[in-house]
C-alpha cells in the first residue's frame, strides 16, 4: 500500500483478472482486498482464485484479504414470449404458476412475494427499466398497472422496494457457497439483500468466528433498521447498484454519507461500491464525474472503495486500479491541506479503550512521531485508532495471520506478524526492527506505541508510550 494512501481498494476478480500475473499486477497497482462474486462462476472457479491469491501471499509475504460476496435471494420473472412490449397505462397480471409470459400475464415463481404483496406496492423489473404499481391482489396472482413501459424480457430481475419479505438472505445456493468459502479460509463474507438485523444475526450463527461478516445495504427496508444492522455487522457495504434501483437516484448520495457516518461513529469498516469507474470497463481512462465520485467517498470517510466489473470483466483491470489509487491519493492529499474537506471529528466515547486511541493519535501528531504502532491480538485496537483517522502511518503488530488479513480492509492500517509474547519490552524491540526494515522511521525519530497491560491479554488496550529509535 502506498505510504500516501489510507483508503483501501477492493477489486472484484473474474475471468479477465484471475491469472497469477494479473493478480500480481493488481497488487502492485494498489489492491488491498480481492472480492469474489459468487453470483457468477462456479465454486471451483472461485476456489482456484483463492488458491492463486494465497500462493501470491506466500510468495510476497504480504497478507492477502479475500471477500466472498454471496448472491442472496434474487427474484426473476419466468419465460416471456419474444418481442413483448408493455406500455404505460396498461395492466398486466403476475402469476405464480404461468409458464409462458405475454403482454397480459407473466410468471413470477416466488411464493413469498405473493404472501407479502399489497395494493399500491411497486414492482421494478430489469434494473428499474420497467415500473409497475399493484392494483389488486389474489392468493397466487396480482394485477399491476404499468407506470414505465418497455420491452418485457425473460428471466429479468425483480425489485420490490416497498415490501419486507419473510425470507432469509441465505438461500440454498448461498449456504452451499458459504460452506465452501469458509472451508477455503476466506476473510470476509458479504451478505446480500439484508433487510433487518435478525438477518445478520442468523448468518452469524453459521459463520461464527470463521470470517468477518459484512452487510450489504441495498434495500430500503435495511435503512429503517440501519443502526441495529451496523451494530450486528463487522463491516458494511454501501451497495449502490440495487439500492439505486429501489431508491430514487437523488437519494443515494445522502444515504451514502449517512451510512458512512454511522459506521465511523462505532468503528465499523465501510465500503462504497458499484459503478465507481464504470466507463473503464471499455475505456482506458475514467470520466471526471467518476473521479469526483471516488473522491467523494474519500471525503466522506469511507474505509474502502470498490471496483466491480471494471476489474472482473473490463478491458483495463490494472489501469482501473491505478487510476483509483491516484484519485484516492489526491483526495487524501487535499484533506491534509484542507481538513475541512475530510470527514468530521467524532465525539469522545465513554470508555478507556476509545480514550486511549484518541489520546494516542493526538500525542503522536503533537510530538511529530513518524509512526503509530499498536499491538493487537483481535484487531479491535486497530479499529479504534483507525476511527480517529490519524495523519501519520499506522502499523498493527499481531500474532494472528487471520487478523492481518481482515485488517487489510480497515482505513490506514498496515499490519505485520509478531511473535506471541507477554514481554512488552521484547515486543517493542520487534516493532522497531519491523519499522526500520520498512523504512518508516530512522534513528533519532519517535514512534508512539499503543498496547494493553498486562501485555498480550485481549481487550486490555489501556496504555501508550513514546519511543525514540
Amino acid at each position: 500500500m502506498s505510504s500516501r494512501r489510507s483508503t483501501k481498494i477492493v477489486a472484484t476478480l473474474g475471468d479477465m483478472s484471475s491469472s497469477p500475473a494479473t493478480l500480481a499486477s493488481l497488487c502492485a497497482a494498489g489492491v488491498n482486498v480481492f472480492r469474489l462474486n459468487f453470483s457468477h462462476g462456479t465454486r471451483e472457479e472461485q476456489g482456484a482464485r483463492i488458491d492463486v491469491i494465497r500462493a501470491l501471499e506466500a510468495k510476497t509475504g504480504a497478507p492477502s484479504c479475500i471477500l466472498a460476496d454471496l448472491q442472496g435471494p434474487k427474484f426473476r420473472v419466468g419465460k416471456v414470449a419474444e418481442g413483448v412490449i408493455v406500455e404505460a397505462g396498461e395492466q398486466i397480471t403476475f402469476d405464480l404458476s404461468t409458464d409462458e409470459g405475454s403482454a397480459r400475464i407473466v410468471g413470477l415463481p416466488h411464493a413469498e412475494i405473493f404472501k407479502a404483496m399489497y395494493p399500491g406496492a411497486r414492482l421494478l423489473m430489469d434494473d428499474g427499466k420497467l415500473v409497475f404499481k399493484v392494483v389488486s391482489v389474489d392468493i397466487e396472482s396480482f394485477v399491476a398497472e404499468v407506470l414505465v413501459g418497455g420491452p418485457l424480457k425473460s428471466r429479468k430481475g425483480v425489485n420490490l422496494p416497498d415490501i419486507v419479505l419473510d425470507t432469509t438472505p441465505l438461500t440454498e445456493k448461498d449456504l452451499a457457497d458459504l460452506k465452501y468459502a469458509l472451508s477455503k479460509g476466506v476473510d470476509w463474507v458479504a451478505l446480500s439483500f439484508v433487510q433487518r438485523a435478525s438477518d445478520v444475526i442468523a448468518a452469524r450463527t453459521i459463520i461464527g468466528k470463521q470470517a468477518a461478516l459484512m452487510s450489504k445495504i441495498e434495500k430500503p427496508a435495511a435503512l429503517k433498521d440501519l443502526n441495529d444492522i451496523i451494530a450486528a455487522s463487522d463491516g458494511v457495504m454501501v451497495a449502490r447498484g440495487d439500492l439505486g434501483v429501489e431508491l430514487p437516484p437523488e437519494q443515494v448520495p445522502g444515504w451514502q454519507k449517512t451510512i458512512i457516518s454511522k459506521c465511523r461513529m462505532i468503528g465499523k469498516p465501510v465500503v462504497v461500491a458499484t459503478q465507481m469507474l464504470e466507463s473503464m470497463i471499455e475505456a482506458p481512462t475514467p470520466t471526471r464525474a467518476e473521479a469526483s465520485d471516488v473522491a467523494g467517498a474519500v471525503f466522506d470517510g469511507a474505509d474502502a472503495v470498490m471496483l466491480s466489473a471494471e476489474t472482473a470483466a473490463g478491458q483495463y483491470p490494472v489501469e482501473s486500479v491505478e487510476f483509483m489509487a491516484r484519485i484516492v491519493a489526491s483526495a487524501e492529499a487535499h484533506i491534509r491541506f484542507n481538513p475541512g474537506s475530510g470527514p468530521i471529528g467524532l465525539p469522545v466515547e465513554q470508555s478507556v479503550y476509545h480514550a486511549v486511541a484518541k489520546t494516542s493519535v493526538a500525542l503522536a501528531e503533537t510530538v511529530g512521531a513518524k509512526v503509530m504502532v499498536a499491538f493487537s491480538s483481535s484487531g479491535n485496537t486497530a479499529v479504534r485508532i483507525a476511527r480517529e483517522r490519524p495523519s501519520i502511518p499506522f502499523l498493527v503488530m499481531t500474532p494472528d495471520v487471520k487478523v492481518q488479513r481482515k485488517l487489510c480492509l480497515l482505513w490506514g492500517t498496515r499490519s505485520s506478524a509478531s511473535a506471541y509474547s507477554d514481554d512488552f519490552e521484547s515486543a517493542i524491540i520487534e516493532a522497531i526492527g519491523e519499522i526500520r526494515n520498512r523504512g518508516m522511521a530512522v534513528t533519532g525519530q519517535q514512534i508512539v506505541v499503543v498496547a494493553g497491560m498486562p501485555f498480550g491479554i485481549v481487550g486490555t488496550t489501556n496504555s501508550m508510550r513514546v519511543v525514540t529509535l
